[in-house]
């Protein structure tokens, strides 16, 4: 009963995604070809608000349901992580249509080829997992 409150949010929150239509593929293959601004609207504003919601937890010191103080560590410096990063992720987001929240937004929709999606995410958290020791962080 107690986590009824994040499935009801989630629930919630994949409504919104798909009537926005933010898990739309034609919508995200209109971004990569920047042939239309929806998306780059819906990211930004989201960035925007997100700066706004973090500034706002520091200068209040808002607390957590849990009323423990939300701490926000800074960041490790370096460029080069990040930009390697964000194009892996980038490439995935385009091989695949979906970032990870709106893989599983799509399978409750119909789009069944996800659960494949899905899977090779999973994969590759795990392979992750195995060789992440051996990386440079």
């Amino acid at each position: 009963m107690k986590l009824l409150k994040f499935l009801l949010v989630g629930i919630f929150f994949g409504i919104v995604l798909v009537k926005s239509e933010a898990v739309s593929w034609y919508r995200i293959f209109e971004m990569f070809k920047f042939q239309s601004f929806h998306m780059y609207g819906i990211i930004g504003s989201a960035v925007f608000l997100g700066i706004i919601a973090v500034f706002l937890i520091k200068k209040i010191r808002l607390k957590s349901i849990e009323n423990q103080p939300i701490i926000i560590l800074p960041k490790d410096k370096g460029m080069f992580r990040y930009l390697l990063g964000g194009t892996i992720f980038g490439f995935g987001w385009a091989l695949a249509g979906a970032c990870p929240g709106p893989m599983y937004i799509l399978v409750g929709t119909g789009v069944m080829s996800m659960l494949l999606v899905i899977g090779g995410a999973i994969l590759g958290t795990f392979v992750y997992g195995l060789v992440m020791d051996k990386l440079p962080h």
